[in-house]
């Protein structure tokens, strides 16, 4: 009964066992982030948004640069029969035969503060009559213009108010999205980790029971236990080694989860490190509140989508009332035999008009339309500022809920220590005799439980913690601003 005793003692213990073979990947909570942001499919679509939004950014800065084109038609070449309608009234088709070859350079520059657009041209023309062996040249050494809309919407002023915000809303979404992988693949990591437990605390009962179950049935020839407990020891292997079948597969199928997500082929065993909690790290709601406000892309949101609505009031003004555009141009012009000769004392040409559209009678179209748009701006800057409410009461209760977390860890940690003392010297009685069979059981289950405890409040912590990180987008264990290149 010593031996046996002294076995029991040695062997048994539910405690965290690894295998060391070369196929075991052992992998920490870190890592298994930094695997997901890295190789994860939302990982790659967060890259290729943000891509999208670098060079749609890119294409509304290019709009307020001098733009430069060469456009033309070479050849021209036309061989056909045209109508040609004579005095009489009749028609008579007359066959054509030419080419009309034509290269136009053009230079634009527009103007943001008043919408206005500054342009430069130089062409030259070509034709060739075959029909009557005749070349001619045309052509506009240099023409230089301006064009100025008149009370119209500023599509130019008000882009560079608004695009600026958008682009920076997609750098701070792109740092959002990194962190939401973080949530993600928190709770497939705490999935495993969990299941792994489950597994380990189902394979050591089950060595255990059967161990104490050789010992009872010892007792039992010396008449020492009733049948009644030995029955019970052999349900309670029986339920042992479905508990481990049934963890096994939990494991698996969390194992094909976090290896999905991740994006990490191959079969390997994967063991996880259980994470320890950051005790160092103190949160207050003022300060996630100023980071989140500084760095979050909801808070440049707010102020985009006031700047849409003021817009969308200049573009309901801008298209109601006196509408004009002043066009002017000063340049020469020349038609020669020759392409010297195009060149040589061109005529002068000019052009100013001034296009204008007064509505007379709308019945009031024009009037709603602002009314409209200014009430819609009214009604979004009352939204926003719900948003904003909402957004502080969001982090308010996630400080508070993560600050819960972290004294509640440590509370069941200590609950996993005194219940897995406890059931070791619940066993330790019940080989001497002094503990019955129905106590035993109760040990067993109070110390599966504190373990699986202790497990969902790691899980409830970190995954408190990345949600702060991913509210404030600032990381309170280094103290700095979250960024990514």
């Amino acid at each position: 009964m010593k031996i046996l005793f002294i076995i029991l003692l040695f062997t048994a213990g539910c405690q965290f066992v690894y295998a060391g073979n070369s196929d075991t990947t052992r992998l920490t909570l870190q890592q298994v982030v930094a695997m997901a942001k890295d190789n994860s499919i939302a990982a790659k679509q967060a890259l290729t948004t943000r891509e999208t939004k670098y060079w749609q950014w890119r294409t509304f800065k290019s709009n307020y640069q001098p733009q430069l084109s060469l456009s033309g038609n070479l050849p021209g070449y036309s061989k056909t029969s045209t109508p040609v309608i004579q005095p009489d009234g009749t028609i008579v088709f007359q066959p054509i035969h030419y080419d009309n070859s034509a290269l136009n350079l053009n230079f634009s520059q527009t103007i943001t503060a008043t919408g206005a657009t500054i342009y430069g041209t130089t062409q030259l023309q070509r034709f060739d009559d075959f029909d009557r062996n005749n070349v001619l040249y045309n052509g506009v050494p240099y023409a230089i213009g301006f064009s100025q809309p008149l009370g119209q919407y500023n599509s130019l002023k008000w882009d560079k108010k608004i695009q600026p915000l958008l682009f920076n809303e997609s750098k701070q979404a792109y740092i959002e999205a990194q962190e939401q992988i973080s949530i993600t693949v928190t709770g497939y990591f705490f999935d495993l980790l969990l299941a792994q437990v489950n597994l380990q605390t189902a394979e050591a009962n089950l060595t255990n029971t059967q161990k104490i179950l050789k010992i009872a049935n010892l007792k039992f020839d010396l008449g020492k236990v009733s049948k009644n407990e030995i029955l019970q020891l052999q349900l309670e292997q029986l339920n042992a080694r479905k508990a481990v079948g049934t963890a096994k597969r939990d494991a698996e199928i969390a194992t094909l989860n976090l290896r999905a997500y991740t994006g990490q082929d191959g079969d390997g065993k994967i063991v996880l490190v259980v994470p320890e909690i950051i005790s160092q790290m103190t949160v207050t709601a003022d300060r996630v509140l100023a980071e989140a406000f500084a760095n979050r892309s909801d808070a440049i949101a707010f102020m985009r989508k006031v700047a849409e609505a003021k817009r969308d009031v200049a573009v309901a003004r801008g298209q109601t009332g006196l509408t004009a555009t002043l066009t002017a141009n000063l340049g020469t012009s020349n038609s020669a035999t020759s392409i010297p000769g195009v060149y040589r004392s061109p005529q002068n040409q000019q052009l100013i008009e001034l296009q204008f559209s007064i509505p007379v009678l709308d019945w009031g179209r024009s009037k709603a339309k602002i009314k409209t748009a200014e009430a819609n701006q009214q009604f979004v800057e009352y939204s926003v500022e719900q948003d904003k409410q909402t957004f502080k009461q969001q982090i308010v209760t996630q400080v508070s809920l993560f600050n819960v977390m972290k004294d509640q860890l440590t509370l069941t940690a200590e609950a996993d220590s005194i219940a897995s003392e406890k059931y070791k010297i619940a066993r330790e009685r019940y080989v001497l005799g002094d503990l019955s069979i129905t106590d035993l059981s109760l040990a067993f289950t109070e110390n599966d439980q504190a373990k699986r405890d202790y497990v969902q409040s790691l899980r409830d912590f970190w995954s408190a913690y990345y949600q702060l990180r991913y509210l404030s987008l600032y990381d309170f264990e280094k103290n700095e601003k979250i960024t990514y290149k």
